[in-house]
C-alpha cells in the first residue's frame, strides 16, 4: 500500500475515480463540456480526463465561470455532516445508557432502524450492538478496578444478567471478571525493561504470549502504562528462558529482518483485530493511509474507528501502526511519539534501500 497524496492533478484524478469522500473539501473538479463543478465523491458519471479541471475550492471554480452540481452541492457544507452528527449523538447515548434497543436508539436520532443501522456501521465500522458491548466492557473494567463486587459491576455496566456476560467473558476482559477485579492476580503477566534503538522498551508476557511492547524514554512511565492495562503485572529478572524471549523481542524491534517467532497475546475487539491484521500486511518500508486500511477491511467509511484501533495497539512495531499516515502523507499521531514514528519509517526505508 502506498501513500495517498493529493499534491498533483493525477492524484486528484485518482481520488475522483475512487469517489473518495475523504477528498471532499480538499478540492473540486469542473467539467469543461458541461460547465459544472463537483465534489470528488459525486456519484455522477465520470467525465473524460481531458475535459476536467481542478480547483482548490468552490469559490475558485465559480470565479472561473463554472456552476455547482445540483447532485453533490459542492458549494455547500458537507451534506453528510448532519448524518455523522446523528451517529455521534447515538454513540454518546450508547455509552451513557445501560440498555438501549436499536429501535429506541433510531427513534432518538429521528431515523428508521434500517437506515440508522446501515449509517452507523458505515461511519464507525461497528454495529450499534457491538458499540454498546464495547461501552459496557469499559464500564465493567472501571467498576471492577474500583473493587466493586462482580455481580454488582456486571449489572451496573448494563449487562442484562450475569449469564449474558459470562458467555463472552474472555472476549470482554481477556480474563474472568473475578481475575480482573483482583488486578489480574490469577493471570500471570510479567515484564522487563531494556534498551533498544528507539529508547527504553518494556516487554510483557502472559501465559498466552507477548501481550505488550511499549516504547518510551524512561522506565517509570512505561511501567505505569503497563499497569493501566494489567494492574498486577510483576517485574521479572532477565534470567534464563524469560531473558532469552525478551532479547528475541528486542532483536526483532531493532532489525525488522529478524522475524519474531514467539506467540503473541493480542487482545482487542473484533474490529481492532481486523485493523491490526491489515496493519501487519503493510510491507516494511511502505505506508498506508487510514482510508486505505478502512478499504482493506471492507469498511471504507470507518476511518475514525481505524485511527482509534491504531491508537489502541499495545504491541509496538510488531503490529506496525507506525506505517499508517494521513491521506496527504503526514505522520499524524503515534502512541509513542511522532518523532519516534518518523525515526521508524526512516529506518525502514533505509534498510529497504540497502
Amino acid at each position: 500500500m502506498q501513500n495517498l497524496t493529493l499534491n498533483t492533478d493525477e492524484d486528484r484524478w485518482q481520488a475522483l475515480l475512487a469517489r473518495d469522500p475523504h477528498a471532499d473539501g480538499l478540492f473540486v473538479f469542473a467539467v469543461q463540456t458541461t460547465g459544472i463543478f463537483c465534489r470528488p465523491s459525486c456519484r455522477a458519471r465520470h467525465p473524460l480526463r481531458k475535459n476536467v479541471r481542478f480547483f482548490s475550492d468552490s469559490r475558485q471554480a465559480e470565479g472561473a465561470g463554472f456552476r455547482p452540481c445540483k447532485r453533490c452541492f459542492p458549494d455547500r457544507a458537507d451534506p453528510q455532516a448532519h448524518k455523522v452528527a446523528k451517529v455521534e449523538k447515538a454513540c454518546r447515548l450508547l455509552e451513557q445508557a445501560q440498555t438501549l434497543t436499536l429501535e429506541a436508539l433510531a427513534e432518538r436520532v429521528a431515523m428508521s432502524p434500517f437506515h440508522f443501522h446501515r449509517l452507523f456501521k458505515s461511519v464507525t465500522g461497528m454495529t450499534p450492538k457491538a458499540w454498546q458491548q464495547a461501552a459496557r466492557a469499559r464500564r465493567l473494567r472501571s467498576a471492577l478496578s474500583q473493587g466493586e463486587k462482580v455481580t454488582d459491576s456486571l449489572l451496573a455496566a448494563g449487562f442484562p444478567d450475569c449469564s449474558s456476560y459470562y458467555r463472552k467473558a474472555d472476549q470482554t476482559l481477556g480474563m474472568t471478571a473475578k481475575q480482573y477485579r483482583s488486578g489480574g492476580h490469577d493471570v500471570t503477566v510479567r515484564y522487563a525493561t531494556s534498551q533498544c534503538e528507539l529508547g527504553r522498551c518494556l516487554v510483557a508476557e502472559s501465559e498466552r504470549g507477548i501481550c505488550a511492547i511499549l516504547l518510551g524514554d524512561s522506565d517509570e512511565p512505561l511501567i505505569q502504562e503497563l499497569r493501566s492495562l494489567f494492574p498486577q503485572a510483576q517485574p521479572e529478572s532477565l534470567e534464563g528462558e524469560f531473558a532469552q524471549r525478551i532479547h528475541q523481542v528486542i532483536r526483532s524491534l531493532d532489525d525488522q529482518r529478524v522475524a519474531l517467532a514467539l506467540p503473541l497475546d493480542i487482545r482487542g475487539t473484533a474490529f481492532q483485530q481486523q485493523v491490526w491484521q491489515a496493519l501487519r500486511a503493510i510491507p516494511c518500508g511502505q505506508t498506508a493511509s487510514y482510508q486505505q486500511i478502512a478499504n482493506a477491511i471492507g469498511k471504507p467509511s470507518a476511518v475514525r474507528a481505524v485511527a482509534g484501533a491504531c491508537a489502541a495497539n499495545k504491541l509496538a512495531i510488531i503490529i506496525p501502526c507506525h506505517r499508517v499516515v494521513r491521506h496527504d502523507g503526514g505522520l499524524s499521531g503515534y502512541r509513542w511519539g511522532t518523532a519516534r514514528k518518523a525515526q521508524l519509517l526512516q529506518r525502514e526505508v533505509k534498510n529497504q534501500e540497502e
